[in-house]
């Protein structure tokens, strides 16, 4: 059961994460990244921002050495994603390039601008 399960988690995660590890490493170096998301109390990074540090290593990890906590985060990330796409952003395309609904969603690795 639970390598069918790891299975779903990697197609899953392979598809609502739409951003390369460099695309996001490089994305999360930047202000726009460290300005949106909720931060824990007593950290300076949020929530997403974190996540996107580990996303990263997700994607640089081969499949065959990915671990149960790993697969746990994939499933973590795709939930994220899809509930955040559901509440939707700006209709407007120029207002979406900039709104935190969309920089938020970039940093757990989707950018909804990217086709």
């Amino acid at each position: 059961m639970a390598e069918h399960d790891d299975a779903s988690t990697w197609k899953d995660f392979k598809e609502a994460v739409n951003m390369t590890a460099s695309a996001l490493e490089k994305f999360l170096d930047t202000d726009e990244s460290k300005s949106v998301g909720q931060k824990a109390k007593g950290s300076d990074e949020s929530t997403g921002h974190a996540s996107g540090r580990r996303i990263v290593e997700l994607l640089n990890t081969r499949k065959a050495d990915l671990t149960e906590d790993d697969y746990a985060h994939m499933r973590k990330v795709v939930s994220y994603i899809h509930r955040h796409l559901k509440q939707g952003g700006p209709d407007d395309k120029d207002v979406v390039k900039d709104s935190p609904w969309r920089l938020s969603l970039m940093n757990w690795g989707h950018d909804p601008l990217k086709t």
